[in-house]
């Protein structure tokens, strides 16, 4: 036998070249970068800043209900009363109410979700969306590259076939972190307010909860597309799968004011883990074993399906 047909390729030196192809063919294509980013853009300048959910718990929105210029109030008063009963301005009542209820929007905020305001809740969210719409690429550009042929050219080649899986994996990692902070970048530009126990160092936990996800959800799409050869049947699955993860999941809202059926898909859901952890390291307070926790289950996930994955493409990545 000669040495030739002995040799077998470094599966990192394989991983490394499949990988530094699949960031190529993404920086050629900027369009695509554009609206991965402009998407979730449109959704923290129209939807995070139209919610404002502070102004209608505010003061000022006490200012909209209907006085009567002159309220009767019974009883006793050092005003002289008219009939038994003394006039007061409805002016001097709304201006009362403002007064009285002048923290209460801060205070719900605050109790509800957790900030003192929607923006900075619902703009960290949008960083766990930036993960779906990239990893869900991944499973699509193993179709295109079956239709294409550059699969079967690949299979042809003694690279294993885990660093084909793991390449895509990887750069989709790798593109929802670039992606990620492109979008907390804008979102401290639209008036995100972090908590007082944010960091530089923080950014890294950041990095590493995005990666966690970003290799599980990518082996998911990876595993579902592995025998599919149409583009249909692929963005039919995401669609179905996206959606569920998107909106049972605290990326909009907190889990504990859901519906009880929601709750229990949402408390599973490796999406609102993400978005916790995203959260603990940039507008809430700090919590080490929620943190823990959250870093726990993206660790056991992203393990969990990316072993799933390499064995599927050791079985079924045929050409």
């Amino acid at each position: 036998m000669s040495r030739a047909n002995e040799y077998h390729p470094s599966m990192l030196r394989g991983l490394w070249a499949l990988t530094v192809r699949e960031l190529k063919k993404w920086l050629k294509e900027p369009i695509i970068l554009m609206m991965a980013v402009l998407q979730p853009v449109i959704w923290m300048g129209f939807f995070g800043k139209a919610m404002n959910l502070n102004e209608m718990f505010s003061a000022n929105s006490l200012t909209n209900i209907k006085i009567p210029d002159a309220v009767p109030i019974p009883g006793n008063y050092v005003i002289p009363p008219v009939n038994g009963v003394v006039y007061v301005s409805g002016a001097w009542i709304s201006q009362m109410l403002q007064q009285m209820f002048s923290d209460i929007g801060t205070s719900v905020m605050q109790n509800t979700f957790g900030v003192a305001d929607y923006f900075s809740y619902m703009a960290v969210g949008m960083i766990s969306m930036i993960v779906m719409f990239t990893t869900m690429f991944s499973g699509m550009s193993i179709v295109w590259d079956r239709r294409l042929g550059f699969l079967d050219k690949v299979l042809s080649t003694p690279v294993s076939r885990a660093a084909i899986i793991l390449s895509k994996m990887l750069n989709a990692a790798l593109r929802a972190m670039f992606q990620a902070t492109i979008i907390l970048a804008l979102a401290v530009l639209l008036g995100l307010k972090v908590s007082a126990t944010f960091t530089p160092l923080n950014l890294l936990g950041i990095y590493a909860a995005v990666f966690l996800l970003s290799m599980g959800l990518s082996a998911l799409f990876l595993a579902l597309a592995l025998r599919s050869t149409r583009q249909e049947t692929q963005m039919a699955i995401v669609n179905l799968i996206n959606m569920p993860l998107m909106f049972a999941s605290n990326t909009f809202f907190p889990i504990k004011m859901m519906p009880e059926w929601i709750q229990a898909i949402a408390n599973v859901n490796p999406v609102s883990y993400l978005t916790d952890a995203l959260r603990q390291l940039t507008v809430f307070s700090l919590d080490i074993s929620a943190l823990i926790t959250d870093f726990i289950y993206l660790g056991v996930f992203a393990a969990v399906l990316s072993i799933i994955g390499v064995v599927l493409s050791w079985r079924y990545l045929t050409k």
